[in-house]
């Protein structure tokens, strides 16, 4: 379901996907060959939220922030993220059940770790692994874990034509 809230609709790019099981309200803007899956809120009426080209945002995650945010391309967020952050970086990872507090920063190509719980304002730099509760840089991301996020991203942009051909997007994003 897209909604308009104090006169802002959310900006959806004709290539992007959003399910039609997916909660968006307010100033969001989603980019090229992005998808957004079951379950999905973003909640925009504290501040922008702006989301890049293929980047895919899984089943049950919850985007929400009290001043703004923006999720780089090629990012994947994972099932069931409570994301609160300020920025994530281009090429990024959230892992599943990962949880990123107002205002975090997450810098390009790295990889939040399942289940961690990052706090208020935490800021981590490029291409590093972030793990545990609170969130601690634990080192530099190795070439197995950039794989694993370059296959990700691209996974979920090859997913977008077969669930828009089955009609499982949001008619109201189509354009």
């Amino acid at each position: 379901m897209i909604r308009s809230l104090d006169g802002k609709t959310p900006k959806i790019d004709p290539t992007a996907f959003v399910s039609e099981a997916a909660y968006l309200v307010g100033d969001i803007e989603i980019g090229p060959r992005s998808s957004i899956w079951p379950g999905v809120v973003i909640r925009a009426d504290a501040g922008k939220i702006k989301i890049g080209a293929g980047t895919n945002i899984q089943d049950n995650s919850v985007l929400h922030s009290d001043h703004g945010a923006e999720i780089g391309d090629n990012v994947t967020i994972g099932h069931g993220v409570i994301c609160h952050a300020k920025l994530v970086g281009d090429g990024s990872l959230l892992g599943n059940n990962s949880t990123l507090n107002e205002g975090v920063v997450i810098g390009k190509n790295s990889l939040v770790a399942s289940g961690s719980s990052l706090t208020e304002h935490a800021v981590f730099e490029d291409d590093v692994v972030v793990r545990g509760t609170p969130g601690k840089a634990l080192g530099v991301v190795k070439e197995r874990h950039t794989a694993l996020m370059h296959s990700a991203a691209a996974f979920y942009v090859n997913r977008i034509a077969g669930y828009k051909e089955a009609g499982l997007d949001d008619p109201d994003s189509r354009s």
